[in-house]
This record gives structure tokens, sequence and C-alpha cells, in this order.
């Protein structure tokens, strides 16, 4: 807007009744540039954008498949260790058997939770953190948890524990950890994204090349715009430019920090509810001689 009205006064302007005016101070110089050099520049900071765009979904993309596994891999933790409980012949005790799953499957939320936690600003949900696990866990498991100095390791401590006192082959509870270890691996993953970010030199560069060219360009599109009146189409065409550019440059610092925008509590909350309906499948007589033989019969009946 002030381009065009200083031109107009310095170059001339046409009036409402479209008679054109002489420039209202002869003195002061026409503010344009030439269009070659943005032309020249235009490419380099598409680059830049492209890069940065990129590498920034990245992050998200990568921290996004992180959760992706842990979803996968707490069911999976859940399903072995409740179908496999009290095999090889060990008695089950049905109020033991139900106490252990519940404690499997309240540390397996403990742990994502925790790694939530972990992820977030530090005083983002610190309240709401310590309300749920004290709500869900015992006095003992919840300040063990609390006021452990990396939160998703100790809940991944009493996790292996949990399942190293269920009664079965070792073998199995080896099959089990293997999930523990999968945890470590998003954990530590995680925790890389987190603390390094996209170099700051780069992000810098990137913002001031897009200011300066977009603060500049509308000196180099005054020309092209004459054929409109007062050449007064060139300011809403610059507000899109800027907004769609600038958009892209606040897509890629949001996507930037994946943990501030990934709904990681519907995660663990869908991951908890997972693991309790899962456990609450112990017993139901499924493990019964009787049932497997008939079962059998039923899927290859004999010949």
């Amino acid at each position: 807007t002030f381009l065009v009205v200083f031109n107009g006064i310095a170059g001339g302007y046409t009036g409402f009744d479209g008679v054109q005016h002489d420039d209202v101070i002869n003195f002061l110089p026409m503010l344009t540039l030439p269009l070659t050099p943005f032309t020249l520049l235009s490419p380099s900071l598409g680059l830049l954008l492209v890069f940065r765009t990129n590498s920034s979904y990245g992050r998200w993309d990568e921290a996004r498949k992180f959760w992706g596994l842990n979803i996968n891999h707490t069911r999976d933790l859940n399903r072995m260790a409740t179908a496999w409980y009290g095999h090889d012949g060990i008695p089950i005790d049905p109020e033991k058997r139900a106490e252990d799953l519940r404690q499997v499957s309240l540390l397996t939320w403990a742990f994502v939770r925790s790694m939530k936690r972990h992820l977030s600003p530090p005083d983002e949900d610190e309240t709401a953190y310590i309300e749920e696990i004290n709500s869900r866990l015992s006095p003992s498991q919840a300040d063990a948890i609390a006021s452990a100095t990396h939160r998703p390791n100790r809940a991944l401590y009493d996790l292996s524990v949990a399942i190293d006192k269920l009664p079965m082959h070792f073998m199995r509870k080896n099959e089990i950890n293997k999930n523990l270890s999968i945890f470590e691996d998003t954990l530590g993953g995680s925790e890389r994204l987190l603390s390094s970010p996209v170099p700051l030199f780069y992000t810098r560069h990137t913002a001031r090349f897009l200011s300066t060219w977009l603060l500049l360009l509308p000196f180099a599109m005054y020309d092209p715009f004459k054929g409109s009146w007062n050449h007064v189409a060139e300011i809403p065409a610059i507000v899109l430019a800027s907004v769609f550019l600038f958009g892209i440059e606040e897509l890629a610092t949001q996507l930037e920090e994946p943990f501030t925008i990934l709904p990681m509590q519907g995660f663990c909350d869908k991951i908890g509810a997972n693991c309790d309906e899962i456990v609450s499948w112990r017993g139901q007589g499924l493990d019964a001689k009787s049932v497997v033989e008939e079962n059998m019969d039923a899927i290859a009946p004999s010949r």
C-alpha cells in the first residue's frame, strides 16, 4: 500500500474519473527494482523451503512411526503375557493371574504415559501426569516412577520385573522381553529427535532470505501491474504470496517439533484401553485340555 501511494505521488496517478494526473512531488524518485534478481533467486529460495519442509516432515513422520511401534508392541506384549500365562502344567490361581496380568497392563501404560511426559515441554502436563499415575498405580509404584530421574526407564524396569514374575517358560519370557528392547529403541529415537532440532543457522537463514525476498518483491512487481488502476492489484497479489510462502515456513516450524503436535495423550489412552481389554481375556476356560481338543478337531477333523 505504501509503495502504491508513494509512487502515485512521485510519478503520477489516475483519478477515479480515469484522468491521468501528474506527480504531486516532482523531485521524489520512483521506487522500483528490476525483476531479474528475483527471477534468479527464486530457485534458491524454493530449494531452501523444500529442504526445510522435507526435513521437518521427516522428523514428524519418524516420531509418528515410533509411537506406532509403541502401540503395536504394547498390544503384542500383553497378548503374549495373557495367552502364555500358566502354561507348561503350572497350576493357575485365577486371582493371582488376574493381578499379575493387571500389573503388566498398568505398567505398560505407565511406560508410554511416562514417555509422553518425558517428551513434552517441562511444565506442560506435570500435574495431570502425577494425578494419572497416582490414580492408576499403587502409591509405592507411583512414587518410584514419579521420583525417578528418568521416568520412562523406571517404568520400563518395573514392567520388566512384572514380566519376570509371570509363571511361564523362560523362552516365552524372552520373546516378551524383545518388545521391551523395541520400547528402548523408540524412546531413544524420540530423545534423539527432541535433542537434535534442525540447525538454528539454517532456520534463521531461510527465514531471513524469505523475509528479505518478500520485503523487496513489491518494488520489482510494480511495473508488471501497470495494467491495473494505479497498480493497485499488486497489493492483494503480494499479500497472497506472503501468506502462502510464510505459511510454508510456519508449517515447517511446527513440524520440526513433532511431539508438540502429535496426539500423544490420545495414544496413551488408546494403549491403556487396549492393554486392559487384552488382559481381561484371562482364563475363560480357553486353556482347558478338552476345549483345545475340541478346537483341534473342528480345525482338522480326523480322516
